[in-house]
């Protein structure tokens, strides 16, 4: 019996930032897991940075990631208290959006979706806060400084994090962005200047099923505009270094398809139900001959599976044939296909004494979950019309023939 059991490798390059966009690339991972058999999803494969890097169990909770570009936002003009065109109004692209992920070597495309969950940065006055408002103290100061408090807090429809660092003239903040929209924070003092030192973002992914993909390395990019007008905007009179963030996506998926016998179950005997003795005590002739060789089965992937004939092909297009050791009489047999339960066939149904046939009339089979080590049948069953013709004259004689099973995951 053949096996096939395919594995893909990721060699991919890094994307390094430009000065005309900053790119990142954003991982996934689908293995399959025998002590979970039943999740099949992606596993997040990016390095956290920013947020999510220092407070790791905020993202976890929300099943959330991030990442820090450096993209740096300079103001243009100094932020006068109370004017409209000088409000820092922060906003991100929070809902859903699609981007097409192409497997490299068969052409598949799905469809991955992205969404920006949070928001964050180190803002970075030309002062001290507590000049600036005109105290001593730091924590005050960044308190005073905005008429509705520290970037702690985060304004509508944004939401607290949890996350404030400051010193005298800088103020770290993240903002969750559970829905599109302008969270503007106001000066209560006059700023001559000030700057947002890097881009941190969380995001939520959305892959598809990995069981319904082919093994390989998907891949796809999205890009965003980054200032004002953009997608990410920090503020009308912030300006970004880099007008544009390319996320690019990779995708792998490896598959597991593996196929183990039992030691010696490459040699197979038929005979009749309750063996030999019926016939040659009783003269009653076999009904049916067979034997059922089980098989133990892994498996993450739809696969197809057919038959290779050794001595020659049977008359039936499910038919090889074993021929006589001491004269020229042949004999017709079938190889039938029992799976284990979970693995069905393309009409959703279960997988039981299944004729295989020939290469170019296999049928297709999709596990509903990892399948890890499950057992499975193969009968081989003599035509029993064949058998009767051979019998005649043919006590005492020995049939022999060869057939190989591929199990094959390049659907």
């Amino acid at each position: 019996m053949k096996k096939l059991t395919v594995f893909m490798a990721l060699i991919s390059a890094l994307s390094l930032p430009s000065v005309e966009a900053a790119n990142q690339e954003i991982r996934a991972l689908f293995q399959p897991d025998s002590s979970q058999p039943n999740k099949n999803v992606f596993v997040n494969k990016t390095p956290n940075s920013g947020y999510c890097a220092q407070f790791p169990s905020e993202c976890a909770d929300n099943d959330t990631f991030s990442i820090r570009v450096p993209i740096r936002f300079e103001s243009t003009r100094q932020i006068t208290p109370g004017a409209p065109a000088d409000v820092l109004s922060v906003k991100v692209p929070a809902n859903w959006r699609t981007v097409a992920v192409i497997n490299q070597a068969t052409g598949e495309s799905e469809t991955v979706e992205v969404r920006i969950s949070g928001i964050g940065s180190d803002y970075i006055l030309s002062d001290t806060a507590a000049k600036l408002v005109g105290v001593t103290n730091d924590l005050e100061g960044h308190q005073r400084l905005w008429a509705n408090s520290s970037w702690v807090y985060a304004p509508s429809p944004c939401q607290y994090s949890g996350v404030g660092a400051f010193t005298e003239s800088s103020y770290r903040f993240f903002w969750k962005t559970p829905v599109e929209g302008w969270c503007a924070k106001v000066a209560a003092y006059r700023i001559p200047a000030m700057s947002f030192d890097t881009l941190d973002f969380a995001y939520e992914l959305r892959t598809p099923d990995p069981l319904r993909m082919s093994s390989g390395v998907y891949t796809g990019s999205l890009s965003y505009t980054v200032g004002p007008g953009g997608d990410f905007q920090m503020g009308a009179m912030m300006v970004p270094n880099d007008g544009n963030l390319t996320l690019d996506f990779v995708l792998e998926v490896q598959h597991t398809l593996k196929v183990d016998l039992p030691p010696g179950g490459n040699r197979v005997s038929l005979e009749p139900e309750g063996g030999w003795q019926r016939w040659l005590n009783l003269g009653q002739k076999p009904t049916k001959v067979y034997r059922d060789q089980p098989f133990f089965i892994s498996a993450s992937t739809r696969f197809k599976v057919w038959m290779e004939c050794g001595e020659s092909w049977g008359e039936l297009g499910t038919t090889c044939n074993m021929k006589s050791l001491t004269s020229e009489k042949r004999a017709q047999f079938f190889t039938k296909l029992t799976l284990p339960s979970g693995i069905t066939d393309s009409n959703g149904k279960d997988v039981t004494l299944r004729n295989l046939f020939h290469k170019g009339d296999w049928a297709i089979y999709q596990p509903g979950h990892y399948v890890d080590r499950k057992p499975g049948s193969l009968r081989f069953e003599l035509l029993i019309s064949s058998f009767h013709d051979v019998i005649q004259d043919g006590v005492g004689e020995t049939f022999m023939g060869f057939v190989t099973v591929i199990w094959d995951s390049e659907v």
